[in-house]
């Protein structure tokens, strides 16, 4: 009989083993995880577990009651964020790529992001620091755009923690790696919290003077990804004043109040009602590509930057920020180049962005707040999106 047990015993611990090497063999998961079940059934997570640049890339979940959130490690990318409407269905707000191959192959770097080591523009991509001059190469006309064309979006960042419901990730960008001096250790936190948020904090140190303007490119479309354009949802931005600029989407330096302009969302406009309207930023930015000031002060304080509501969905989402500014971004140059992880098309104004951050061009800019850093400091801003139903 002892024997019978025993046996008995041994069977039932290989059994137990195997069934835990099959979890853990499942791809787009750390080895030790259990697999997740999620909303995205047109997501394959297998499509991102593949090696790039000799390094390891995956497809991780955050996962609570209240929002599901795909981040690849390529790029530090926001893939698709779910969250219920008013019926209670849930929608995927943020449009994204099917594959990590699609990210590399096609036309637009940017979709959900991680970008560094400066976002937004850089006239000419010259700088200076104590003196010193530095040139990034440029790639938005004569200008230098998110870091250059090798920017952060295109890195594999490196996991140093997942839990199911916050994601670690790291990148040692090089000393003058795209022409910015000293090395650069960031961390971006992407963390899950109640109720219905999506905190991102941002983390740097470096062992030179540099410069640092870090912000996640996500795409919003808040009726869901291929659901039309996004010109019918109704917006709040708390900023009074914007930067206007020249017709290179350089800031002139000015401060301008947005009272009596097509730049007026201090009360709730709909992000198309005055898209076309005859106005010279407006023509330069072919709609709104621009910067809203949030406070010309760096305190660190947490404040409301946006409000939006989706047409369709009844889907709120608030933006609230540690930033000085938000360039809201209305899909301008999206032309449908892009396949879409629905199969839909990043159709013209299919999407909008709201990228907190510094000041564009803050570098040659005196009087906007500054974006070095020095050594012995510590970069640190957060952003959250809180998500509701109308």
């Amino acid at each position: 009989m002892k024997l019978k047990l025993f046996a008995l015993g041994i069977l039932l611990t290989v059994v137990f083993s195997c069934k835990q090497e099959k979890k853990q063999d499942q791809p787009g998961q750390e080895k030790g995880t259990e697999v997740m079940e999620t909303r995205a059934g047109n997501l394959d997570t297998g499509a991102f577990d593949t090696i790039v640049d000799g390094d390891q890339v995956k497809l991780y979940w955050l996962k609570n009651d209240d929002i599901e959130v795909a981040i690849t490690n390529y790029g530090g990318r926001i893939v698709g964020l779910f969250t219920p409407d008013t019926k209670g269905e849930w929608v995927d707000v943020v449009i994204g790529r099917g594959s990590v191959k699609e990210y590399i192959d096609g036309p637009e770097s940017y979709f959900g992001a991680l970008i560094g080591r400066v976002g937004n523009r850089i006239a000419g991509g010259k700088f200076s620091i104590d003196g010193k001059n530095y040139s990034v190469e440029t790639n938005n006309g004569e200008n230098a755009l998110h870091g250059g064309p090798n920017g952060f979006q295109d890195k594999v960042w490196k996991v140093e923690s997942s839990n199911d419901t916050t994601l670690v990730l790291n990148y040692l960008s090089q000393d003058m790696e795209e022409g910015f001096p000293g090395a650069l250790d960031a961390k971006v936190t992407y963390h899950l919290i109640k109720p219905n948020t999506l905190r991102i904090e941002y983390d740097a140190v470096t062992d030179k003077p540099t410069i640092v303007n870090l912000t996640n490119h996500a795409y919003f479309n808040l009726n869901g990804e291929g659901s039309g354009n996004i010109l019918d949802h109704e917006m709040i931005l708390y900023a009074d004043k914007f930067t206007p600029v020249d017709e290179t989407l350089i800031p002139t330096g000015e401060l301008k109040a947005v009272k009596n302009t097509p730049f007026d969302f201090t009360e709730p406009h709909r992000i198309g009602e005055r898209i076309e309207a005859e106005d010279t930023q407006i023509k330069y930015g072919g709609g709104y590509d621009h910067n809203f000031v949030l406070s010309d002060e760096t305190n660190n304080s947490l404040k409301q930057a946006a409000t939006v509501v989706g047409d369709k969905s009844g889907v709120v989402m608030e933006v609230f920020t540690t930033e000085p500014g938000v360039q809201f971004y209305s899909g301008n140059f999206m032309n449908a180049e892009n396949k879409l992880k629905s199969g839909a098309r990043d159709e013209h104004r299919s999407a909008f962005c709201l990228e907190t951050q510094h000041y564009p061009d803050s570098p040659n800019q005196k009087n906007f707040p500054t974006i070095i850093l020095n050594p012995g400091e510590e970069y640190h801003t957060m952003t959250e999106y809180r998500f509701s139903t109308k």
